[in-house]
Parts: C-alpha cells; sequence; structure tokens
C-alpha cells in the first residue's frame, strides 16, 4: 500500500496475510521503508516452510525462522519473522474469539496513552511550529516529537540556533505539561550532539531520540551518560540480544522497539521484559501503516512499562480508509479496536485506493545529508 507523502514519496507498507485450513486468516504487518523487495522475498520464502504447520505454534515458529536460518538477524529477515509473526497472532486470537491482548496476559490499563508525530509536514519557521503545536495540543494531545535538526553529521552554530529557536517556540505554545520528545534521527557526530544537549536542557525535553549512529553502544552509553537530557534509542535494534549490552549498561532510561521490524510481538514482549528487569521504560517507535499500530496498541495494553505509543497523525486518514474498525483517539489517549484478533481487519477492496508507489533506494530516501 503507498503511504501518504512524508518527507518524500515512494515509501510503501506492507502486509502480510496467512490463511488457515478453516477459512480463517490472520493479518500482519513488514513494512521496512525502501527495502519491499527484500522483505518480499523473505516472506515468500518462508512461507514454503509454513504450508501445512500448526498456526498456534507461534513461538515454535519464531524460533525455527529465526534459528534455523543461515545469516539471520538484520532490518530484511527480522521485518519479514515480524510480520509472519503478526499474522500469526491475529489468526490465534481470532480462532479463540478473543482480542490479542488478552494471550499475552491481559490488559494492565484501559488505555494507551499517545504522542503525535507528523503533526509538522510543511511547516518551517518557529511561528509555523508554534502554530501548529498548538493546534495539535488543542485536539487533545499531552505529546508531541518533532525533528528540529537537519543537515550534516558536523553540526554549525546557525543550525544549532535554528533548531533551538523551533523548540523554544514550541515550547512556548503548548506550555510546561505537554511532553516535547526531540529526535535527532542519528544524523549528528558525538561532539555536535553534545552541543545540541546542553542547548535543549532549558527545554524539560522528554527525550533526546537517536542522538548519534545506533551501531556504537559504547559510544551512545557515554553520551546518555554525560548529558542532562534522557536518551532514547532502540528502533533500529532488531532483537533481544541487539538490545542486551544496551540495557546492561543502564544508560538510556527509554528504548523504542518497532514491532515491525524487531520480531513482533513476540520478541517485543520479551524486549519489555528485559528492559523492565533494568527499570527502563519503553515507547515502541511506529512510523509504519495500521497493523503496526494496532499491533503495538495490543502490546502496550499488556506491559505494565509502557510509558507512551507513537503515532503518525499524518497517517490517521489513510488508517480509516483501509481498516474495517477505526482507530478512535480522544483525549491523547487509544485502545485497540474492540473485537477478537486485532479487532479490525484491512479492507482488501479499499487497498487498490492506494496502489504502491515506485522509489530509487538511496536516491529516494529522505536523509540525504549526515
Amino acid at each position: 500500500m503507498r503511504t501518504p507523502v512524508h518527507k518524500t514519496a515512494g515509501t510503501n507498507w506492507m502486509f502480510v496475510r496467512i490463511e488457515a485450513d478453516n477459512g480463517l486468516w490472520g493479518i500482519g504487518e513488514a513494512s521496512t521503508q525502501y527495502k519491499d523487495a527484500g522483505v518480499a522475498a523473505e516472506i515468500e520464502d518462508f512461507g514454503k516452510y509454513l504450508i501445512g504447520k500448526d498456526p498456534f505454534r507461534i513461538e515454535h515458529i519464531w524460533t525455527s525462522l529465526y534459528r534455523r536460518v543461515t545469516w539471520s538477524g538484520g532490518a530484511v529477515t527480522m521485518s519479514a519473522i515480524s510480520g509472519i509473526d503478526l499474522a500469526l497472532w491475529d489468526l490465534k486470537a481470532k480462532a479463540l474469539d478473543v482480542p490479542v491482548y488478552e494471550l499475552l496476559g491481559g490488559r494492565v490499563r484501559d488505555s494507551v496513552r499517545v504522542y503525535a508525530n507528523g503533526w509538522f509536514e510543511g511547516l518551517d519557521t518557529p511561528e509555523e511550529h508554534a502554530s501548529g503545536a498548538k493546534a495539535i495540543v488543542d485536539e487533545g494531545y499531552t505529546a508531541l516529537k518533532f525533528y528540529p535538526f537537519k543537515g550534516p553529521q558536523v553540526i554549525t552554530p546557525a543550525r544549532i540556533r535554528h533548531g533551538v529557536d523551533l523548540v523554544r517556540a514550541v515550547r512556548e505554545a503548548v506550555g510546561p505539561d505537554i511532553e516535547i520528545a526531540i529526535d535527532i534521527r542519528a544524523r549528528l557526530d558525538m561532539w555536535s550532539a553534545r552541543r545540541v544537549a546542553q542547548q535543549l536542557e532549558q527545554f524539560d525535553i522528554a527525550w533526546l531520540e537517536e542522538p548519534v549512529l545506533w551501531d556504537n553502544v559504547d559510544a551512545l552509553v557515554e553520551f546518555a551518560r554525560e548529558v542532562r537530557v534522557p536518551v532514547s534509542t532502540g528502533e533500529q535494534l532488531y532483537n533481544r540480544w541487539d538490545f542486551r549490552p544496551l540495557l546492561e549498561a543502564n544508560a538510556v532510561g527509554i528504548i523504542q522497539p518497532d514491532i515491525c521490524h524487531a520480531g513482533g510481538l513476540s520478541e517485543l514482549k520479551k524486549i519489555a521484559a528485559a528492559a523492565e528487569t533494568h527499570y527502563v521504560t519503553v515507547a515502541p517507535h511506529n512510523s509504519n501503516g495500521p497493523i503496526s499500530t494496532v499491533a503495538s496498541l495490543h502490546l502496550d495494553m499488556s506491559i505494565p512499562n509502557l510509558f507512551m505509543q507513537e503515532i503518525f497523525v499524518s497517517f490517521m486518514p489513510a488508517y480509516d480508509a483501509v481498516l474495517t474498525n477505526p482507530i478512535v483517539i480522544k483525549d491523547g489517549q487509544t485502545r485497540p479496536p474492540d473485537g477478537p484478533g486485532w479487532g479490525t481487519d484491512i479492507d482488501e477492496e479499499a487497498l487498490k485506493e492506494f496502489p504502491p508507489g515506485d522509489y530509487t533506494p538511496i536516491e529516494s530516501e529522505p536523509y540525504l545529508e549526515f
């Protein structure tokens, strides 16, 4: 399914449908920006193994897909496993006529607090950001996130000043009680990120997300211990073993695994439990499609160490167009739609209104300057 335009055109959402011989089916999602061909091929290969298996044996299937495959792990394989895992949970819960979260031990809360991403599309100046932030807060959201620092890894005083001006404008517009998260998107080097963090202390931000590249845990841990703002990371870590050294360092207070990339519901439940032993809270990453969002909400209902759930408000009209039962957000809170499985499904006729977009790997990606 073609996504709404977000920084660039061409990104797609990919769904996985697994059918049982009794006519039931489950829907998963394996959206992985700009890696459609690789993930689709991996899913088709895994499909050869899945045919004829017992779909209730979710843990066995997950372990087989991960452990019995040479060159396992990484974005492509883990996203394929994620999509399959999510579809199996939906299928099993439908067969048992219960919501997915009931299979996870039941709910620990009545609703999930969400934070707004995507509210800033087309905004540039501090005044525009202030107006956009005020508007989203007036809709009932109590938390928001945006990306005020762009460009090459080595920052300049002018870029720091511009980013700080945007954050100041948003803070002044929404007041002291609204959570503001700042996502660096791993654009900066260590020296630049330190300078930015120092300037952001005055705004009492909820977290500084991916200040530096994710592939050097020691460097990130050192940074998190040095600065005086909360640091979060994790959207590009793909399983519990990737998260282990980060958690054991006891330096990052918020992790952000992605249910479409880090092994699906089965694995995120384990990652959240591991985080709980280190008193780390979870704010699942979610820049994906409607099934990713609904599945994340079922996880959120079942884990005690949830902080907030990411929602792209700019994606909601597309979600509404293809879901058979919509996600309803009120006063910055939501919960999964009522019903067995996810509580909603994909209207496959509606998908025809969103034919997949085309793109050129690398060239079409929005983050050309690092």
